[in-house]
């Protein structure tokens, strides 16, 4: 009886787990998703109106159906992104978020974990902590995805943002930029969903929390 009764009491106070993604990292994530997957697609449409290399995109992955119709949901698409990714740095920074998860990022510990995860020895019971590999994945995705704004609004605004083309070197190379950081991009999101699938739980505390 008396450690029944020690057992319920232990029940009664013990604390919540504490949450492994908190709730403005899931809003953030699953509308950043949403918003870079419009960009993307309406993307590849507005590029098969003037191709950089010998191939264009399949219409049925396209997004817009024309030229004018790509352009609406790419800036759309840019706003949302913008103010959500915003958020994210805004909050990441001021939490303390990006110091604790991404920092530090060794070249030892890179290789270390990247010849565990080639040999199928990387743990993953601890979802509350990145290994090297993610931290510099995820560390990389965030520059790209600033990289990319930088270079569509170039892009949008050659004339009025006319310093920011400068800084990457034309017009041009601005185009060859922001299709190279797309590209970056869908590879990183083929491997986070490849993660995904096979680390259910990490899917699931994206989704609710724990």
């Amino acid at each position: 009886m008396t450690s029944l009764a020690v057992s319920d009491h232990q029940a009664e106070t013990a604390t919540p787990a504490k949450a492994i993604q908190p709730v403005w990292v899931r809003i953030v994530h699953w509308v950043n998703a949403f918003a870079m997957i419009l960009m993307i697609m309406s993307g590849w449409q507005i590029y098969n109106a003037s191709p950089l290399f010998g191939f264009t995109f399949s219409r049925s992955i396209t997004l817009g159906g024309w030229l004018g119709g790509a352009l609406l949901w790419h800036f759309a698409a840019m706003w949302l992104l913008m103010v959500n990714g915003l958020v994210y740095l805004a909050l990441g920074f001021a939490t303390g978020r990006f110091r604790k998860k991404l920092l530090p990022i060794t070249p030892s510990g890179v290789i270390a974990d990247t010849k565990a995860a080639l040999t199928f020895k990387l743990s993953h019971d601890d979802l509350s902590k990145y290994n090297s590999v993610q931290k510099l994945l995820y560390a990389g995705i965030i520059t790209v995805g600033v990289v990319i704004v930088l270079s569509g609004l170039s892009l949008w605004k050659p004339v009025q943002l006319h310093w920011l083309v400068s800084l990457f070197g034309g017009y041009d190379i601005a185009r060859y930029v922001h299709f190279t950081c797309m590209a970056l991009i869908v590879a990183f999101l083929v491997i986070h969903v490849a993660l995904a699938l096979l680390v259910p739980k990490s899917l699931r505390a994206m989704l609710i929390g724990r």
